[in-house]
């Protein structure tokens, strides 16, 4: 009696662009973080600034009681013409004394000495304008302003409160999220093809190999400040953030590798840049990251499932005009997304199986109720 057929899945191998990824965990950070604090000593008078705020670099943060700089100015200001006053009086001094020293009216030691009087008047109108630069850059502390362009987070002082150069808080972090970096981390055996492919990413661009020219102000994105760049940099591997259901969140761009790799754990960490006009990213934020390295282009695939690990590489089954299975050693290529490239082995539209294996042996019959399209895997 004949063998009743084994009932499987079968598949077709098609040709398809392959996108080739490496995943690993992505952190998201601020691309530039600052605490803003006092360089001064004084009653913190006003906050002009909201919570949550966008800021551009220079805009008016706080203001610190300004009057007892305004003194310690004007009081250098005062000392500098006094000792202008005595300088101009020594140097008529001295022209008197080098006149009168032509007619012997005047000795050497007396020149002398009066020269010596003019430099010294010199040097104290060049130290007193020191003083008066240092006055004036401390009245200009008492101003604080916007380091640079992001967005503000919670206040860490209130008004009226006394601040101090040497205080650690701040008054208020900025961060920079317009674009926004994420860092990923993935095995050291990676980074030989990730620099080889950033280096190919970064050739393709106009003008690779020469100086960098000064990038142009990109256009601002809606709702952020004028100034405040809104594009990662051009060129670089894409990177992708994906939230912990899978769903795409945002694009960005590889900008580097760290130039070190963590002895601990053998892992390089890289660098990417997200515009994040929609704030879809946000510091601190733990996200799914993949980097894509290259596509393979009009390469053989067939679904991850149809491949089997033997004792001498991975296999498949494949279909017969007969309707039974052969199996077939596979020259493997890279597996992604639920798809397997298969360098060797299967040509396009030969039907594998992709469920079923469990009685299923060289040379059996197979039944299915109908041949079905490979779809893109999960």
């Amino acid at each position: 009696m004949a063998k009743a057929p084994v009932t499987v899945t079968l598949t077709a191998a098609e040709r398809r662009d392959v996108p080739i990824w490496r995943n690993g965990l992505g952190n998201v950070q601020a691309f530039q973080t600052v605490t803003v604090r006092s360089r001064v000593d004084g009653q913190l008078q006003r906050i002009a600034f909201t919570e949550g705020q966008d800021v551009r670099q220079g805009d008016f943060l706080a203001q610190i009681d300004p009057r007892s700089f305004q003194a310690a100015l004007d009081q250098a200001v005062a000392q500098k013409a006094r000792d202008e006053a005595q300088l101009a009086n020594a140097r008529l001094d001295l022209q008197r004394y080098q006149t009168l020293s032509r007619s012997e009216g005047a000795s050497k030691q007396q020149l002398d000495t009066q020269r010596a009087q003019v430099a010294q008047f010199e040097a104290t109108v060049q130290a007193d304008a020191a003083n008066i630069d240092s006055a004036r850059t401390q009245l200009d502390h008492t101003r604080i302003t916007a380091p640079i362009s992001g967005r503000l987070g919670v206040r860490l002082v209130d008004a009226g409160n006394i601040v101090h150069a040497s205080d650690t808080t701040g008054l208020v972090v900025i961060a920079q999220i317009h674009p926004i970096a994420l860092f990923l981390t993935l095995p050291q055996d990676d980074l030989t093809t990730v620099l080889r492919r950033q280096r190919e990413a970064m050739g393709r661009r106009p003008g690779a190999g020469s100086p960098a020219a000064p990038p142009s102000a990109p256009s601002p994105a809606p709702g952020l400040p004028p100034d405040e760049p809104s594009e990662p940099p051009d060129g670089g591997l894409p990177v992708q953030a994906l939230a912990q259901d899978g769903q795409l969140l945002a694009e960005g761009r590889l900008l580097l590798a760290d130039n070190r790799i963590d002895p601990a754990s053998g892992t390089i960490q890289l660098k990417a840049a997200f515009p994040n006009p929609d704030d879809a990213l946000w510091p601190g934020q733990l996200v799914g990251a993949r980097l894509l390295l290259e596509t393979r282009r009009d390469a053989v695939t067939v679904p991850a499932a149809a491949v089997q690990r033997g004792r001498d590489g991975p296999f498949t089954y494949v279909l017969q005009p007969d309707q039974t299975v052969a199996l077939r050693q596979l020259r493997l290529g890279p597996v992604t997304d639920g798809m397997a490239v298969i360098e060797a082995g299967v040509a396009a539209g030969e039907q594998v199986v992709t469920d079923g294996f469990y009685r299923l042996r060289p040379g059996a019959r197979v039944a299915s109720a109908a041949p079905q399209p490979a779809g893109p895997g999960t």
